[in-house]
């Protein structure tokens, strides 16, 4: 049997905007595996209050068995496995993910900037790396380079720090998503001195020359101590970013440049990450969020759906999210033959 999770961050609209968006989404295949999914397989969950993680954040920890965090009150708890994915022994203690990243001032508040946006160079990261390290020791800390948009760091004292994704926080005022708990005025301490060596450095000055964003500050988050991470897929497909700290608990993992690439592959249960409208949305960036799922829909929609009504798939689940909600629904070959089911988007409504 071929099982097939599609999780989509963002493939949910906003509420306040669905109605639209929806009117203006060309998307039959979606529409097909949506409403004709399988009875009693269409479930939702809401997030109404402060979460402190995005929905498909949680649903992936969930997912690979990762025992804290999973109801939102952190960020998911990746740091050891993160490391490992980058070929970093973490050994014993708590680590956090430490990622370099822009405040922008608006008119009464700080503001978190995606860390997307600062596409650093190696040479630029490993600089501010240096000198953040170096900080970092004169505290007894240790920081560990892992690529040039993610460093660790470690601090035993602050297993108990409660912190945000840089998804959950991204464009809105930081302050309540900020660490909070035993070791915070610590944490801020440090971040607050590593912002003013930071400050005025010569490559911040040449970035901003280029009209790029200058590094500011840094975001911490992801604590967590060592951990096994149980695990029900075979195999996993284009895993980007830090969703890569599960690859190394999967038998196979792969980029799958298209459908028909991934169906060859046969896999047994599979989990397939498409991240393509995350950047749009935290952007509010809508218009080009209509174009990306038209690109899905071609791309993976309509090859996907084929695929269940030939039988080269036996099931396929979509994992469908934005800030406040998860939609999941699954599709088999007999459930696609309800033709009497008008195909429509409204799985997608708030």
């Amino acid at each position: 049997m071929t099982h097939l999770d599609i999780l989509i961050p963002f493939g949910l609209p906003p509420a306040e905007l669905s109605a639209d968006l929806l009117k203006e989404l060309q998307s039959p295949a979606l529409a097909m595996l949506t409403s004709r999914a399988s009875s009693g397989t269409c479930s939702r969950e809401d997030f109404t209050g402060f979460t402190r993680a995005l929905p498909h954040e949680i649903w992936i920890t969930r997912q690979f068995g990762v025992a804290a965090a999973l109801d939102g009150t952190g960020s998911p708890p990746i740091a050891h496995a993160l490391m490992q994915s980058l070929g970093l022994d973490p050994g014993e203690g708590t680590w956090f993910v430490l990622q370099p990243v822009h405040i922008h001032v608006a008119r009464d508040h700080l503001v978190l900037t995606d860390p997307r946006q600062l596409m650093l160079s190696e040479e630029e990261s490993r600089t501010l790396f240096d000198i953040a390290a170096a900080l970092c020791d004169e505290v007894g800390k240790r920081l560990v380079f892992g690529n040039p948009g993610t460093w660790f760091l470690r601090a035993d004292e602050w297993s108990a720090l409660q912190t945000s994704s840089p998804d959950a926080a991204s464009g809105h005022n930081i302050d309540i998503w900020m660490p909070t708990g035993k070791g915070e005025r610590d944490w801020r301490k440090l971040q607050n001195e590593i912002q003013m060596h930071w400050f005025n450095h010569p490559i911040n000055e040449a970035r901003e020359m280029q009209s790029a964003k200058p590094v500011n500050s840094v975001w911490l988050w992801g604590g967590a101590m060592p951990s096994s991470l149980p695990n029900e897929y075979t195999d996993a497909f284009n895993l980007a970013g830090w969703l890569q700290a599960f690859a190394h608990a999967v038998t196979r993992t792969a980029h799958a440049p298209t459908a028909n690439a991934l169906i060859a592959a046969k896999p047994a249960r599979a989990l397939l990450a498409l991240d393509a409208l995350q950047e749009h949305a935290l952007a509010n960036d809508w218009g080009r969020w209509l174009e990306a799922m038209h690109v899905l829909e071609k791309a993976w929609f309509a090859p996907l759906h084929d695929a269940i009504k030939s039988g080269s798939l036996d099931r396929l689940s979509l994992i469908l999210t934005n800030d406040k909600r998860i939609a999941h629904s699954t599709t088999t070959r007999p459930s696609l033959r309800k033709f009497w089911v008008k195909p429509s988007l409204e799985a997608l409504r708030p």
